[in-house]
């Protein structure tokens, strides 16, 4: 079995226009919901065996404030793809991983995190499946499980969508 959790980076600040988009660094709001995703995996036993996540300021940097709450170093790979990358480069990605590798963390950005959360998300519990369809905000947090035995072999539809977190649910 495989699982994928597709966190969103947590809310950014607009409090600097002269950076550029990539640039952009976390919020208040957000520096105080990146660590929470980071002690939810650690209190549910989700610790990633890798993490892949986007270059982007704001992503590296909810990386690092959840990651500090692990309890245990976790491999990142920090990707230039992943920045503002369409649900398709997603999955390739994801395709692309060892198959050692059995729960994989994708740090990235909308709207390309919610186009995979519900491509991937064939079943689940039709209330989790609704939320998800809505919104997938800033620091939102979704568990897909696959019959798979490795990630090449992931595909549309074939998840069961496990869990699926906003931040208003941790505070």
């Amino acid at each position: 079995m495989r699982e994928l959790l597709l966190l969103r980076h947590a809310k950014s600040s607009r409090d600097e226009p002269a950076a550029g988009d990539h640039e952009r660094d976390l919020a208040r709001r957000g520096e105080r919901a990146a660590p929470q995703v980071g002690r939810l995996l650690r209190a549910e036993g989700l610790v990633p065996d890798l993490a892949l996540c986007s270059t982007a300021t704001r992503a590296k940097r909810t990386w690092e404030l959840a990651a500090a709450e692990l309890g245990g170093e976790v491999p990142v790979r920090y990707l230039r793809t992943l920045y503002l990358a369409p649900p398709s480069r997603l999955l390739a990605t994801v395709r692309q991983q060892p198959s050692d590798v059995g729960r994989l963390l994708l740090v990235g950005h909308n709207p390309g995190l919610h186009g995979l959360a519900m491509a991937l998300s064939g079943e689940g519990e039709p209330g989790l499946l609704a939320a998800l369809r809505a919104e997938f905000p800033t620091a939102a947090l979704a568990r897909i499980a696959f019959d798979a035995a490795d990630w090449a072999a992931v595909a549309a539809g074939a998840g069961r969508l496990l869990a699926y977190r906003r931040p208003r649910e941790r505070d």
